[in-house]
Formats: C-alpha cells, sequence, structure tokens
C-alpha cells in the first residue's frame, strides 16, 4: 500500500494525520479489551470526550514508541508494507495497535537481533501486552482542551479490525531506524554514449 492512514481511512481530514473519531463498531472493538464491555460503551455514550485506560493482551497489544521514530514506523508501513491497524498518540509517544501476542514477540525478536536497547539501532520501544493497560484518547474528534497530547492517527472503523504482528512491526521498527538510502559515487550514465567490450583486451 501506497497510500497513507490519513488520506485512505474514512473520517480523516487533511494531511496532518487528525482523525474524525471512533466508529461505534470501533468502539465495540475498543470496549471488548475489557470485562465489562457493555458498561464501558455506557460510558462513552456518556463521555464521549473522555480518554480511558484499557488492558491489553486480549483484543490488542500495543507497541509504544518515541513519536519521531513511530512516524516514520507508521510512513513505512503505509509506503513500502501492508499498512497499520489503529494508531494514536498520547504523552509525544505514538501507539501501534498490534494483534495479541506481539508485545512479548517483538521484545525477544528485539534483544535477539541486537537492534534494541543501549547501542541498538532501534529506539527503545514499550511493549505493553497481558498484565498491561494503555490509556486511549477519546472517541470523537473533539480532544478537549489538549488536542495535540492525545488523538488518533487511525482511529477504530470496524469491530475486527487488522492487527500487525511482531515481525511487520520489527520490519518496520528497523527500517525507520535504517532508511535503505542507495548512494553512489559514479555519475548516472549518458545514456548516448557508446559502450565498448573491453574484456577481451590483452
Amino acid at each position: 500500500m501506497s497510500s497513507r492512514p490519513y488520506e485512505t481511512f474514512p473520517g480523516h481530514r487533511g494531511d496532518r494525520g487528525d482523525a474524525a473519531g471512533v466508529t461505534s463498531d470501533g468502539a465495540a472493538w475498543l470496549a471488548s479489551a475489557g470485562t465489562y464491555p457493555r458498561s464501558m460503551l455506557a460510558f462513552w455514550e456518556e463521555r464521549p470526550d473522555a480518554p480511558v485506560v484499557l488492558p491489553c493482551g486480549t483484543a490488542f497489544d500495543v507497541v509504544n514508541a518515541p513519536a519521531m521514530h513511530g512516524r516514520r514506523m507508521l510512513d513505512r508501513l503505509w509506503d513500502e508494507g501492508p499498512g497499520s491497524g489503529p494508531v494514536a498518540v498520547f504523552r509525544g509517544r505514538m501507539l501501534l495497535f498490534a494483534a495479541p501476542g506481539t508485545a512479548a514477540r517483538l521484545h525477544s525478536l528485539l534483544d535477539w537481533e541486537e537492534w534494541g536497547g543501549r547501542g541498538g539501532a532501534v529506539p527503545p520501544l514499550l511493549c505493553h501486552g497481558t498484565g498491561d493497560a494503555v490509556t486511549v484518547p477519546a472517541l470523537n474528534g473533539d480532544h478537549g482542551p489538549a488536542p495535540a497530547d492525545a488523538r488518533w492517527l487511525v482511529a477504530p472503523d470496524t469491530r475486527h479490525p487488522w492487527l500487525p504482528g511482531p515481525e511487520i512491526l520489527l520490519w518496520a521498527a528497523v527500517r525507520a531506524a535504517r532508511p535503505a538510502v542507495r548512494i553512489s559515487i559514479f555519475p548516472p550514465p549518458d545514456q548516448d554514449a557508446k559502450v565498448y567490450d573491453v574484456s577481451r583486451r590483452r
């Protein structure tokens, strides 16, 4: 896919990455992460502008990246990869929603390949899985007094969103840290120049 999420997903505005809000199906999916989904949906009906804390590990895991690196990961996922699942920004960090089980596996892959941690190419990624919880932005597009602090970049819009797994996110994290730039010290070839075979010269 070559389109970025805020250009292709319904309900997104312009090229700033501002999402209009979560659909009712998306809200149902988010609520399914909790122990009492109906109570969560009832709360959101009264307070659609309120951020909430949701547990990870059942409906989704979350990979929490520094803002700039997370933006590069998101660009790689949409420009060169399969796209992304829901994505939010919260307190200067990028929250990439991932398939359950991703948190533990991605952490192990980063350590095994020596890409993460101190001295690694990939900035520290916080992997939230079973036993963890994350704060998600408000459902609607009106985010209260601090819209830049918590917002959806790719808002949930279905009850069964596609979520990337650990291998895809590892690929995106490494590509974001080490962009594939081809540099040549030779000038581009002249298309009109004659080419001589010198392989048989003695």
